[in-house]
């Protein structure tokens, strides 16, 4: 029994400790995504979001698809948030997850939302999953391998405390900072106005392809076991900071091509 009982204790201490095994942004970073993409769009799409969203902002509405995980009505969702693939591979030649992925999600929520025969409540439920979707694309680890669930095996400290690589883009970096997502969003990483339109063009396999190129550098960014602080910070905030800002540029494309 009382091997048991540890056993039971570890399980509880590692799902307090490593959360939601999907990889996400954590709350802020979803949060700011929205609050950027806000700066982003046409007048029209900002009037078409209102009457969807019961005017509700996209930072507010931006965390939705997160909180209905506890809902197992909404369990097919959880696949939609992730692309598991090889470092050496591309979306494409990679195989796929019969449930979904990101990329059908987003595909699929486009789908409903430009339907001219959805009901309201329909536009209004894909539009908050395909905010926060657009989102997670931009999260290296959204695209990470399989074997160590994108990166929540993939154990490391974040300032002596029990954390995993997952975790600290998720939330650690974020977090840590000490900046509220509208401090963040004001403050966000600078593009020109040539970085903006370049990040602009592209198709949703495009941006995955991009943001699998950092998957592969945050995977050699440490090793399991290390502890990561102010160093890593250092080295690394600056392509959190530019994924968020990148992806409230692509968010807004997003609603501005569909609404």
């Amino acid at each position: 029994m009382k091997y048991l009982t540890a056993f039971i204790f570890l399980i509880s201490f590692n799902s307090l400790i490593f959360g939601n095994t999907n990889p996400i942004w954590g709350k802020t970073g979803h949060r700011v995504v929205g609050a950027i993409a806000d700066d982003y769009l046409k007048s029209s799409t900002k009037r078409a979001l209102k009457k969807i969203l019961d005017q509700e902002s996209l930072a507010m509405v931006s965390t939705f698809a997160d909180e209905i995980k506890s809902d197992e009505r909404f369990d097919k969702f959880k696949p939609w948030h992730y692309i598991n693939m090889p470092l050496d591979s591309n979306y494409e030649a990679s195989e796929k997850n019969p449930e979904g992925d990101l990329v059908t999600g987003i595909a699929y929520c486009k789908t409903i939302i430009t339907n001219k025969n959805s009901t309201k409540t329909d536009k209004a439920f894909y539009l908050r999953m395909l905010i926060h979707l657009i989102g997670d694309l931009h999260q290296p680890l959204h695209v990470g391998l399989k074997s160590d669930r994108g990166g929540n095996d993939f154990l490391v400290e974040w300032k002596s405390e029990p954390s995993n690589m997952h975790r600290v883009w998720d939330t650690d970096l974020i977090e840590d900072f000490g900046m509220s997502y509208s401090e963040l969003a004001e403050n966000r990483y600078y593009f020109s106005k040539q970085e903006i339109e370049d990040i602009q063009k592209g198709s949703t396999l495009d941006w995955i392809a991009e943001t699998h190129v950092l998957t592969r550098q945050v995977y050699q960014s440490a090793k399991t076991g290390d502890n990561l602080g102010y160093r890593y910070t250092y080295d690394h905030f600056s392509v959190l900071r530019s994924q968020l800002h990148k992806a409230g540029i692509r968010l807004a494309q997003v609603l501005n091509e569909i609404l």
